[in-house]
C-alpha cells in the first residue's frame, strides 16, 4: 500500500492535494499539525510525507528529522507558499527529498511523488538484492496488462514488444493520458535491464536550473546551498533505464549535454571537473512533434535522430473507441478494488455518453471520471454521476439520434439539460423557461429514465 501523509493545517490544500493523489491511486492520510502528524506516523506505515514549512506547532524544514526517525524509509517532501530558497536548501540538507511552492502548477506534485516512491523502491530493491519489489511499478507492468485490442493500441504494443530487448533509444509520441509511461515500464520490464533500476523524470516539471541538477547532480561547493554531494538521476539510473517525459520541454542548452551522454555514454556533475560514465537506456516521451519544434530552433535536430532511433505513436482514445468499454470495466473493477466496494454497472444512458465522448485528456480523464462516478453513484452509474464537463461538453443525444422531427429534437434537448442540472427537475424547467408540471409531463411522454 502506498501510503502518502499530508501535513497542512490549510484544510483546503489538504483535501485539494489529497483529491490530486487520490485520482493516481495513491492512499491519502491527512494532519493538520505537527502533533497530529506524529501520531498518524506511529500508527501508520507511510511511504511519502508532504509537510507544511509554516505548521501552527512547528517548522517543516526542523521536522524533517523528526519525521524521518519515525518513518525512515520514507520520502519527506516540503510544501511552501513562497519560494524562499535558504528553506529548501535548509530542507534538502536535512535530508528531504524535494520541496514544492504551494501555487505552482499542480501538475508538478505528482512527477515529484512518482520519482519519490522510484526511489523507494529502488532503495528496497538495493537492500534486499532482489529483482522485483513491493512497490515496484516495473513489477506491475507489463504489455500483456495495457488493455486494449483496437488494431492502433494493438500495433503500437506489437512495436514495443519487438524494440524492449534491443538495447537503442524509443521515442514515444502521443497526447496528454494517452499511456505514455506506462508503455516505457513495459519495455523496461520486457528488456535485458529489467532488474535494473527505471528511473522517469518529468523534464516540463522543472527549470532550466532545478533539471540540470536533478539530471546531472552536483559537487559540494558548486553553488551557494550546495553543502554535500549530490546523485543526479542519470547515476541513479546507472545500468539501467531512464525515462525523460515531455522531452519538448527541456531547455536547448541542456540538450547539447544530453545528447553527448548518449553518443558517449560520459557526463560531468555541476562544478566537477571529471567526468562519470554511465550505461543508460534512455527511453523518451512527448506530445509535442518535435519537427516543428527543430524548424522553430526550440529542438536540436541531432538529439531528435539520437532519441528517435525507434519512434512509437500511441493513438488517442477517440481514435480507439473499441476500446473504451473493456477500458471501462477494467477501471470499474480496480477502483472498486482500491476503495472497498463492489463493482457496479453503468446505465445504457451512462455508456452511450462514455462511449460517444471525444476524451481530450484520454485515459488519464477517462479514469478520472471513472472514479469520480464511483464516489457518488449508488447501485449503478448513470449519467448524472459522471464529471459535469463531460455532460456539458457530449453531443451524443444529437449526433447518435439521426431523427430531425420536432418532438426527436425537443426529447434531446430536454434529457441534455437534465444531465446538465444532474436530474433537478427545478432547475431544468428554469433553464428551459417551462412550468415544472410540463416538465414531468414531456418526461413522461417521451419515456425519459434520467
Amino acid at each position: 500500500m502506498n501510503n502518502i501523509l499530508i501535513i497542512d493545517d490549510e484544510s483546503t490544500i489538504r483535501m485539494l492535494l489529497g483529491r490530486i493523489l487520490e485520482l493516481e491511486g495513491y492512499e491519502v492520510l491527512k494532519a493538520k499539525d505537527r502533533i497530529s502528524a506524529l501520531d498518524t506516523l506511529k500508527k501508520n506505515d507511510v511511504q511519502i510525507v508532504l509537510c507544511d514549512v509554516f505548521l501552527p506547532d512547528g517548522n517543516g524544514v526542523d521536522m524533517v528529522q523528526e519525521l524521518q526517525r519515525l518513518a525512515p524509509a520514507a520520502k519527506i517532501i516540503l510544501l511552501t507558499a513562497h519560494g524562499n530558497i535558504p528553506d529548501g536548501v535548509q530542507a534538502i540538507k536535512n535530508g528531504a527529498f524535494d520541496y514544492i511552492v504551494k501555487g505552482d502548477d499542480n501538475r508538478k506534485i505528482i512527477p515529484i511523488v512518482s520519482r519519490a516512491m522510484d526511489a523507494i523502491a529502488a532503495e528496497r530493491k538495493k537492500n534486499s538484492g532482489k529483482s522485483t519489489v513491493p512497490g515496484d511499478k516495473t513489477a506491475s507492468y507489463s504489455f500483456e496488462k495495457i488493455v486494449g485490442k483496437s488494431p492502433l493500441i494493438t500495433e503500437a504494443i506489437r512495436q514495443a514488444q519487438k524494440v524492449a530487448p534491443i538495447d537503442v533509444p524509443v521515442l514515444i509520441n502521443g497526447e496528454t493520458g494517452t499511456g505514455k509511461e506506462v508503455f516505457a515500464h513495459a519495455i523496461h520490464n520486457g528488456s535485458t535491464r529489467n532488474n535494473q533500476p527505471f528511473v522517469a523524470l518529468n523534464c516540463s516539471a522543472f527549470s532550466r536550473e532545478l533539471l540540470e541538477s536533478e539530471l546531472f547532480g552536483y559537487k559540494a561547493g558548486a553553488f551557494t546551498g550546495a553543502v554535500k554531494d549530490k546523485k543526479g538521476l542519470l547515476e541513479e539510473a546507472n545500468h539501467g533505464t531512464l525515462f525523460l517525459d515531455e522531452i519538448g520541454e527541456m531547455a536547448i542548452e541542456l540538450q547539447s549535454k544530453l545528447l553527448r551522454v548518449i553518443e558517449t555514454g560520459e557526463f560531468m556533475k555541476i562544478g566537477d571537473t571529471k567526468t562519470f560514465k554511465v550505461d543508460v537506456r534512455i527511453l523518451s516521451a512527448t506530445n509535442r512533434n518535435l519537427k516543428e519544434e527543430i524548424v522553430k530552433g526550440h529542438f536540436r535536430e541531432d538529439l531528435y535522430f539520437r532519441l528517435s532511433v525507434f519512434r512509437i505513436e500511441l493513438p488517442p482514445l477517440r481514435l480507439r473507441r473499441d476500446d473504451i468499454p473493456l477500458l471501462v470495466q477494467h477501471l470499474i473493477e480496480r477502483c472498486c478494488k482500491r476503495i472497498g466496494r463492489t463493482a457496479v454497472p453503468l446505465t445504457v444512458d451512462a455508456e452511450k455518453i462514455i462511449s460517444t465522448y471525444s476524451w481530450p485528456g484520454n485515459v488519464r480523464e477517462l479514469m478520472n471520471a471513472i472514479e469520480h462516478a464511483l464516489i457518488v453513484c449508488d447501485k449503478e452509474i448513470t449519467p448524472s454521476d459522471l464529471p459535469i464537463d463531460i455532460l456539458t461538453n457530449n453531443n451524443s443525444y444529437t449526433t447518435a439520434d439521426t431523427s430531425l422531427d420536432l418532438k426527436s429534437m425537443e426529447r434531446s434537448h430536454i434529457i441534455k439539460v437534465l444531465i446538465y442540472t444532474q436530474g433537478n427537475k427545478t432547475e431544468t424547467a428554469r433553464l428551459l423557461k417551462i412550468g415544472l408540471t410540463t416538465l414531468y409531463r414531456k418526461i413522461e411522454e417521451y419515456g425519459i429514465t434520467i
